[in-house]
């Protein structure tokens, strides 16, 4: 096929120092966190949960419940387009790291969790709301999701990629508003009980043209089920540690975003379906400005239409008809 793409990636350490990049996808979690004068303060706090969260969950040799520290690395990923002397933001992601502060071992975590897109702003808050305008039913464009479901795998599947990651990556997202989950009888010591979907939501189908299925499993001390996007075999793949790391990681980010899902004050039962007008929640000490966010991924859209969807499209419409 023809190679109009190359992928370059940069890394950034995210600590309580850290300042969003200009070419960062400010909708991130982190990204928003680390914005206002509560920036600092902000971040240290959900940094102290997310080593508090793996702490419990990773409980044994661990009698005072601080043997391990989460280091989180922000991975951004640029595409330059062959022919340009142009370079996108395409993809940003988190690396985790867990310090074993009884050893000194750093041990490598998961590699994914957080995931923020620019083409993915663009499908939903430019091309779905288009699509949809002045439309009696809500339908989906044709080819939805193709493009970036194509991007997506040929960035896993680049030789860059496998250089600086070592296993495939684990994505990690809220559940879905307008579904309801059912508790199955399965049980996975690190991951919790399993929860099953009763249909298919558009995110779902969506990550499916990444390559990606999706399970959903609410962990030890949660309140609600996580969905876990994965190649492969999510339980066998990734050891217990690399497991806790994402989901202390995404679990806190949760709670902080949503917390009337996932700092609700009483846990998802047999039957559940979240709901965001949930009023018997607490909050977390952590600024975050959700209304903002909804803004600025309509701005991103746009920005990714005006500088990336139209300049090259029919370079990226012929690469899409050649991809396999």
């Amino acid at each position: 096929m023809n190679n109009n793409f190359t992928f370059n990636i940069k890394s950034l350490c995210l600590d309580e120092n850290y300042r969003p990049s200009d070419n960062t996808r400010i909708t991130t979690n982190f990204a928003n966190l680390a914005r206002g004068q509560y920036r600092q303060e902000n971040l240290r706090n959900a940094l102290k949960m997310i080593d508090n969260s793996f702490n419990a969950l990773a409980h044994w040799d661990n009698p005072k419940g601080d043997r391990y520290s989460v280091e989180l690395e922000i991975i951004s990923v640029n595409m330059d387009i062959k022919g340009s002397d142009q370079s996108f933001p395409s993809i940003e992601i988190l690396k985790t790291h867990i310090l074993d502060n009884k050893t000194n071992n750093r041990i490598e975590g998961i590699v994914g969790n957080n995931f923020s897109s620019y083409v993915r702003d663009y499908d939903f808050s430019v091309l779905l709301l288009d699509h949809n305008k002045n439309q009696p039913n809500f339908s989906i464009p044709a080819n939805f999701g193709e493009l970036h479901g194509k991007l997506f795998k040929y960035f896993v599947s680049s030789d860059i990629y496998k250089q600086n990651f070592n296993k495939l990556p684990v994505i990690c997202l809220s559940v879905s508003d307008n579904k309801t989950y059912h508790q199955s009888e399965n049980n996975h010591p690190v991951l919790g009980v399993e929860y099953q979907a009763n249909e298919s939501s558009l995110t779902e189908q969506y990550f499916k043209k990444m390559g990606l299925q999706v399970r959903y499993f609410m962990p030890p001390n949660s309140v609600a089920p996580l969905a876990f996007y994965f190649f492969g075999d999510l339980l066998n793949d990734y050891s217990n540690l690399e497991l806790i790391s994402t989901i202390s990681t995404m679990g806190t980010f949760q709670k902080i975003y949503r917390p009337e899902i996932y700092n609700a004050n009483a846990a998802a039962g047999t039957h559940y379906q979240p709901n965001l007008k949930n009023q018997d929640h607490s909050l977390t000490q952590i600024v975050y400005d959700r209304e903002e966010r909804s803004k600025l991924a309509n701005e991103q859209g746009k920005f990714t239409e005006e500088n990336f969807i139209k300049p090259y499209q029919t370079v990226l419409e012929q690469w899409s008809a050649n991809y396999v």
